[in-house]
């Protein structure tokens, strides 16, 4: 038995795939051979979910096509949202993804189908429902009335408008609309790895995806980017803000939004889009005081740890100037990475191995 051991499997391959590579050499997020900052730039949320679920980028009539399946699939069961409201008042939304999650599986007359083709239309059924399911969470939560999409509306478009319950404005959709294309798929973390391991037992899609979700909700994953808005909104100023995190240094305390597993040395590409997306809403407000806090935490981060931000840190307050509910970061997080998950999941069962490593024995000494 090989004995070699890396502390959280650092550096250690885990699996083949044909979905998406961080290629730190070049310094590019690759999805099925196409730059992901350079998508953001000309292409749509939707278009990345097509070449993720079909390996090809989508034609204009192919967006359109996609656009309208997914409006069709937005008729979330109704005992789904009654077993949010039996929840307790406390909950948080991505607790609500998990439960949505699992009800949602018992709707499904054909879960024990494996087939690609199976699990291709359920991701798709997810990606329409999940919204729903999130924003009225929140609603939930705050004891609202519940939202349900426009059929004139986007799909980017409904699901920022079901969240604060105002239709966006162009420019709005349009930022939001590249946050989900940047969160949408990133190879391998811990989330993702967490959906295979699942998968690979041969489980369905949706219990795949509700350990995948229970992954992303911790704070060192995907709940960075709600930590990262409390920390902000500590402070007015760009001074205060660099005293807070002089502060957080001196304690020895964890700041979120930097540093990063693969990005190393460097900022995450992703975060490069995010920050000028901050400065256009700046700009429209003539507001520049979360963007001047922002960069001057870049700033000494790099210099006192040499660590750089990553897509969190610049993604958390572009929500808050989408007038996004802070509880709603992460989840969003996890309804726009639901795409490269189902992918994984997908090519996991079509060329499945089930999981089972070893471990390294430091316990007592024995005969």
């Amino acid at each position: 038995m090989s004995n070699v051991f890396k502390a959280g499997l650092e550096g250690i391959v885990v699996s083949e795939t044909e979905i998406s590579i961080l290629d730190t050499d070049l310094e590019k997020i690759i999805i099925r051979g196409e730059d992901l900052i350079e998508l953001s730039k000309t292409h749509s949320y939707l278009d990345v979910v097509h070449l993720l679920m079909e390996g090809t980028l989508s034609t204009d009539s192919q967006r359109i096509a996609l656009e309208q399946m997914l409006m069709q699939y937005q008729q979330v069961p109704t005992a789904v949202l009654d077993v949010l409201k039996m929840q307790h008042k406390n909950f948080h939304p991505m607790d609500a993804q998990r439960t949505g999650m699992s009800v949602l599986a018992t709707y499904d007359e054909d879960l024990d189908d494996r087939s690609k083709e199976a699990n291709v239309k359920r991701a798709y059924m997810l990606l329409a429902q999940l919204p729903i399911i999130t924003a009225n969470a929140y609603h939930i939560l705050k004891e609202a009335p519940l939202i349900y999409p426009k059929e004139d509306l986007s799909y980017s478009a409904n699901f920022l408008y079901m969240m604060t319950g105002e239709e966006p404005t162009e420019l709005e959709e349009e930022i939001f609309d590249k946050s989900l294309l940047l969160y949408s798929e990133h190879e391998m973390p811990n989330s993702t790895f967490a959906a295979r391991v699942i998968a690979s037992t041969n489980t369905d899609l949706y219990g795949a995806l509700t350990g995948s979700v229970s992954s992303l909700k911790g704070n060192l994953h995907g709940g960075a980017n709600e930590a990262v808005m409390y920390m902000l909104k500590e402070v007015t100023t760009a001074d205060e803000f660099v005293a807070l995190l002089k502060g957080k240094l001196a304690r020895k305390e964890k700041i979120m939004g930097f540093g990063h597993r693969v990005y190393m040395d460097r900022m995450d590409p992703r975060a490069f889009v995010m920050k000028e997306y901050l400065r256009t809403l700046c700009e429209r407000d003539g507001d520049f005081s979360l963007l001047d806090m922002c960069e001057a935490g870049e700033r000494l981060m790099a210099e006192e740890k040499g660590l750089y931000p990553n897509l969190d840190y610049y993604a958390a307050p572009v929500y808050w100037k989408l007038q996004i509910p802070i509880v709603l970061y992460t989840p969003i997080f996890f309804v726009s990475r639901s795409a490269g998950l189902c992918a994984h999941v997908i090519e996991q069962h079509n060329n499945n191995r089930i999981f089972r490593p070893r471990v390294r024995y430091v316990g007592n000494e024995y005969n």
